[in-house]
């Protein structure tokens, strides 16, 4: 069953800029003289190293144990030895956070104990498949990391019926999930359907935008195999891949605002790369120590996309991607619209970076910054039906309890405000502010 999809609440209609790279197969980046392995990459209780400096270390062996429930393990990407466990700046949370420092021996020898668990689906049972994503380290790789033992369990009094795989992809000149779902069809389904049995859902829907029609030719045949599959086509429109975005469109469920979610109206979602990473556990026994990044951008000399060891340097991957073309104007980990700028190219991707994006100067170009004329583009674009200027404007002045009124804490950051603003003001971080400080006094309340 294929369904056209075109309605939205919301969004913008931006340039996608996958042209650079999605034609750009998936190749290994190779393994970099230093990795950097954070042991917060992921929402929830950071693991406890394991391991300590000069201890020789082989890949897939786990070198930090997830604590409590909501928590993720971590693995050696490769072989070698332990160089140290200090601080490093965590490039998604701006802050330093403790790090794995491993030096590879450039063997990339596997722990022995790496096996495959399963040759199908019949032969593992619902329970089994979660114990592999927890011990496996899997989390949500588009972007939010949420560990996906934890999305496999929900709450018992919650009625799950569906499960979206979500391909839309939907942020600009990234093609990682494009190039996953086009080269491992088979494997993503695999872990769509694990992922299915695990959370006991008769129905799946593999969701992906027009945008990529070699993708939905690959996933089509690869669907062919198994019962109980729909396939979504929808219209291309950012922030089309939003988890909330996406259950409104495909189902027309509406989920609650935070900290509703969409098992709150009946349905889980995955991204592609996390039903590929699951499948790689099961058929292999290859915990989450890989994953593909885009490296792309008008100032980078050949776009590309890479199979990159985790905690692999920034700067490494753009020289495998040819360096810079010309003078780079910024360096984003992410994609434009929801992603971070880095001030270093020495950090490391970690497991939830999708793609590296090199603009050029005259792209990162600073536009001056003019008075709102309160025109409303803002509120037409946010896909949660938030009022923008009101927020970031209480932000601005430091009315945060005005800006909480206004459900400061539901946006999403996806970026639609800013890009469509035509005074170019910087709504986003103005909102991000506001979120951080509420954030903070709420937790002086529950402390005091």
């Amino acid at each position: 069953m294929i369904t056209i999809i075109k309605k939205m609440i919301g969004g913008v209609p931006v340039p996608d800029k996958k042209e650079l790279s999605e034609k750009s197969p998936v190749g290994f980046a190779g393994i970099p003289d230093e990795l950097v392995l954070f042991v917060s990459q992921h929402i929830g209780a950071s693991p406890v190293p394991l391991v300590k400096p000069k201890d020789t270390v082989k890949r897939g062996q786990i070198i930090a144990e997830p604590q409590g429930f909501v928590s993720a393990a971590l693995h050696a990407p490769t072989s070698g030895v332990i160089k140290a466990i200090e601080p490093r700046f965590h490039p998604v949370q701006a802050r330093m956070c403790e790090a794995i420092i491993l030096e590879p021996d450039g063997r990339h020898e596997p722990v022995e104990e790496l096996s495959p668990v399963a040759s199908d689906l019949d032969s593992i049972s619902p329970e089994k498949i979660r114990a592999v994503a927890e011990q496996s380290g899997i989390v949500g790789l588009g972007g939010a990391c949420f560990p996906t033992s934890v999305k496999l369990t929900p709450p018992e009094d919650k009625h799950i019926d569906t499960y979206l795989l979500n391909g839309s992809e939907c942020e600009p000149y990234l093609t990682a999930d494009h190039r996953v779902m086009l080269e491992q069809a088979d494997k993503v389904i695999f872990g769509l359907k694990a992922l299915m049995k695990a959370s006991g859902v008769e129905r799946g829907i593999v969701c992906i935008e027009d945008n990529k029609p070699d993708a939905i030719e690959a996933m089509k045949q690869a669907m062919s195999r198994y019962d109980g599959l729909e396939l979504a086509v929808l219209s291309t429109r950012y922030p089309r891949g939003g988890e909330k975005q996406l259950t409104q469109a495909v189902l027309g469920r509406e989920v609650p605002p935070p900290p509703g979610l969409p098992y709150d109206v009946g349905v889980l979602v995955s991204n592609v790369g996390t039903a590929y990473a699951l499948a790689e556990a099961i058929l292999t026994g290859l915990p989450l120590v890989e994953r593909v990044v885009t490296v792309t951008g008008e100032g980078v000399a050949k776009p590309s996309n890479f199979k990159a060891l985790i905690g692999t340097p920034v700067s490494y991957l753009i020289e495998k991607a040819g360096g810079f073309s010309g003078t780079p104007g910024k360096v984003i980990m992410g994609g434009p619209m929801m992603g971070c700028a880095i001030k270093s190219l020495d950090v490391p991707i970690v497991k939830g970076t999708g793609g590296i994006l090199v603009l050029t100067k005259e792209q990162a170009a600073q536009e001056p910054i003019l008075p709102c004329i309160k025109c409303g583009k803002c509120i037409d674009a946010c896909p949660l039906g938030l009022q923008p200027l009101w927020i970031s404007a209480y932000a601005e002045r430091g009315f945060m309890e005005e800006a909480e009124s206004f459900r400061a804490m539901d946006c999403m950051e996806c970026g639609c405000c800013a890009y469509i603003c035509p005074a170019k003001r910087p709504l986003v971080q103005w909102i991000r502010m506001a979120k951080s400080e509420i954030t903070s006094r709420r937790k002086a309340r529950r402390q005091s």
